[in-house]
């Protein structure tokens, strides 16, 4: 069996453990196989799997799921990365490389979808981290998680930079038979040395185009997050006509472009590339971003306004944020379409 040269660490008095997956009673494993070499699983029993999105948030949905933290896609821009240093851990390569797995997460799904105070709202995935990154290879646990979805006809839509979700396409047409589903690959370029220097861990951009494909062909409605577009490396026209032609090749039933941000954690872990790969380009991101996370508004239209131009002329249909996830709006969830999208972690 491909597992079975699996083994558990538990280090004397847990010195290696932080203090926040010590108390989550964290069990510690790595895999000596090639793709998780040098990779650290943190296996958790998770309190909660449906997690309520801070109502600042600029996003169009409520309710999220994230069975992992942590990503080996190791995207620089990643603005997750963050998140990681609740556990005590850093932005870069612990984000990378140190990931945590809620293994409980779909028997907790079901617990929380059967619970009188669920009112079956849209649950967005890869909101966070990728749901179908390396990990999910080993653990499974979207198999499940989509299962309770289906089970309880609860609305969904994933985002995902992996090629793993084609392994659930039987589970995702069961799914969209009883529920409004919606999926998305991101793809902001496909440059190919731009994409092993960024995104060292995903499968490549045309590859994720692939499974947009599929899924469409499969009858699973699949459109694009152009993002991130970057800043003066993949904003160019002739980049960005590459990127759109690509992404309409792949018949992908919309394109949604935005462009990248910079929270902290990620600025500083993308400005560090930077400043070793395009030294150059670092006084024009200060002035870019000096006002924070964001481009300037004028900035970021002027460059999703030629997105959509392309879109226009290469015949695939552009959306925003809400329709590209099936979210159907309700009474207690008003319509977010007049906000500026989120960048996303997977991004």
């Amino acid at each position: 069996m491909r597992w079975d040269n699996l083994r558990l660490i538990d280090p004397p008095g847990r010195e290696r453990m932080t203090v926040p997956l010590f108390e989550q009673g964290a069990v510690v494993r790595t895999f000596d196989t090639p793709e998780f070499r040098g990779i650290t699983f943190y296996e958790v029993r998770a309190r909660s799997i449906i997690n309520r999105v801070p109502e600042a948030s600029r996003v169009p949905f409520r309710w999220t799921i994230n069975p992992y933290r942590g990503c080996s896609h190791a995207c620089f821009y990643c603005f997750a990365r963050n998140t990681h240093t609740y556990l005590d851990m850093d932005y870069g390569e612990d984000f990378n490389s140190q990931i945590v797995v809620k293994v409980n997460a779909a028997e907790l799904l079901r617990k929380e979808l059967a619970a009188k105070s669920w009112t079956g709202e849209h649950i967005a995935m890869g909101t966070n981290v990728d749901p179908y990154q390396r990990a999910e290879g080993r653990y499974q646990l979207m198999r499940g998680i989509l299962e309770g979805l289906r089970d309880f006809a609860n609305p969904f839509s994933i985002l995902t930079k992996g090629s793993l979700i084609l392994r659930d396409i039987e589970l995702l047409q069961e799914c969209a038979a009883v529920a409004e589903v919606g999926t998305n690959v991101s793809v902001g370029f496909v440059d190919k040395r731009l994409w092993r220097l960024l995104e060292p861990g995903t499968p490549s951009p045309l590859k994720r185009l692939e499974v947009c494909r599929t899924l469409n062909e499969a009858g699973i409605e699949c459109g694009v997050l152009m993002a991130p577009i970057i800043p003066f490396l993949t904003d160019s026209p002739s980049q960005l006509a590459a990127t759109v032609r690509a992404i309409a090749e792949s018949r992908a039933t919309h394109v949604s472009p935005i462009l990248l941000h910079l929270r902290t954690g990620a600025r500083e872990w993308y400005l560090k590339w930077l400043a070793e790969n395009h030294s150059d380009l670092v006084p024009r991101y200060e002035r870019l971003y000096a006002r924070g996370a964001y481009a300037p508004k004028e900035y970021q239209e002027e460059v999703t306004g030629r997105v959509r131009e392309l879109a226009a002329r290469y015949g695939v249909g552009a959306r925003g944020p809400q329709d590209a996830r099936r979210i159907r709006p309700s009474r207690a969830q008003p319509s977010m379409e007049a906000d500026p999208p989120e960048q996303l972690a997977l991004l």
